[in-house]
């Protein structure tokens, strides 16, 4: 019998606890290779719903403070701008509880698709929007979620302006994930002067869509800089930084996240180590047997240590595998249940899955390099005596 047919054949003495620790290893190493694709999936989103050429301007106190709606056409006079489009907070409720279920904004029809050609609007939907005055633009997401579709008619009911607007559903957002509802600023400011004598006046962020990447830094200091000591001073930044400040409240659930991760490696340890300990304690006399017969420690530790590294390892490919038709499945879920949102971005990298795969021989390595140590290096007299 060769010395690979001899591991192989101590891990199927026990059938039971080889297929336990092989579980709870597989599963171990499948958790934790699906924890480290968060912050790299957080990244991806961000990424996917981010343009490198578009930038927010917004109040420097905040994006809660509004600003003059006159600013935006003085945005749009600023060298390297392609085009820019003031966008203000509706607050408009759907459902009868009067929570706001989706984001929407007021914003303007002419200039909205010059700001999102990314977007891939329908040039039609675009025309429609322009067309009627009642009309809104729906996200894919909130498209689904209600069962609408266009020619539909919606009233929303604003939890900030205290005005209903009923609205005609002219076109569509066509991004998968995309919740958002633009309704016609010029309808909200009709509807405005009507209630109480005087219209909008404002804008909350005014997006705008750069001519050259390479600009970006440049024209966002000359829009500060346009409107500093004014009365509502700017703060200009990426689109990719902008929405990573509503993911900010994540980056400290991110830190637990990754502590797990250490945790679990840890208890994992734990578990292979003894497990182990066990296989190595109960064939005592065997491992003295050998040694009496003349194998050397080295060839006795080699042959022990090999046991748990295997073991681990395999468990460890199982688990990164399982790991990735998990996330694969998130995927495919995701693009049918909206709701799943940032999970549809968790996928397993290369490089994620090679620290599954190092986190298992770690595990196997360390489990077993001291009960096969102790073992090796016993003396034979020893381990009779401790058996007879």
């Amino acid at each position: 019998m060769n010395y690979p047919s001899l591991v192989y054949a101590n891990l199927m003495r026990n059938k039971l606890r080889t297929v336990l620790t092989f579980g709870a290893v597989s599963l171990a190493v499948m958790l934790v290779v699906f924890l480290l694709t968060m912050p790299a999936g957080l990244d991806a989103l961000l990424n996917s719903i981010a343009s490198n050429t578009r930038v927010s301007v917004h109040n420097k106190a905040g994006i809660v403070y509004s600003l003059p709606y006159a600013y935006v056409r003085k945005v749009r006079l600023v060298g390297g701008v392609a085009a820019a489009v003031g966008t203000t907070w509706f607050g408009g409720a759907y459902e009868e509880d009067g929570r706001v279920t989706f984001p929407n904004f007021a914003v303007e029809a002419e200039h909205v698709g010059a700001v999102y050609p990314d977007y891939g609007i329908a040039p039609q939907h675009l025309d429609d929007f322009r067309r009627y005055r009642d009309g809104a633009l729906v996200g894919r997401q909130t498209m689904k979620r209600y069962g609408w579709k266009i020619g539909d008619r919606i009233t929303l009911k604003s939890t900030v302006w205290a005005v209903n607007l009923d609205l005609r559903i002219v076109g569509e957002i066509p991004l998968e994930r995309s919740p958002v509802v633009w309704i016609q600023r010029d309808y909200l400011d009709e509807a405005l002067v009507a209630q109480r004598g005087h219209g909008l006046g404002i804008v909350h962020v005014i997006w705008v869509r750069l001519e050259d990447p390479n600009r970006v830094e440049e024209v966002m200091r000359t829009i500060d800089d346009l409107f500093r000591n004014s009365e509502a001073e700017t703060a200009s930044e990426t689109e990719k930084s902008f929405f990573g400040n509503f993911f900010a409240s994540l980056k400290g659930f991110i830190t637990v996240v990754l502590l797990v991760t250490v945790l679990v490696a840890a208890c994992v340890v734990v578990i292979a180590a003894n497990t182990a300990s066990m296989s190595i304690r109960e064939r005592g006399r065997e491992i003295a047997v050998l040694k009496a017969l003349g194998f050397p420690r080295r060839v006795v530790f080699a042959t022990l240590l090999a046991e748990s590294a295997l073991l681990c390892t395999s468990a460890g490919i199982v688990g990164v595998a399982l790991a990735y038709v998990f996330t694969h499945g998130l995927r495919s879920f995701a693009a049918v249940i909206p709701s799943l949102g940032p999970l549809g971005s968790f996928l397993v990298t290369p490089g994620v899955a090679a620290q599954g795969l190092l986190l298992a021989v770690v595990v196997g390595v360390f489990s077993g390099l001291v009960p096969a140590w102790g073992a090796a290096r016993k003396p034979v007299a020893e381990a009779f005596h401790e058996l007879f």
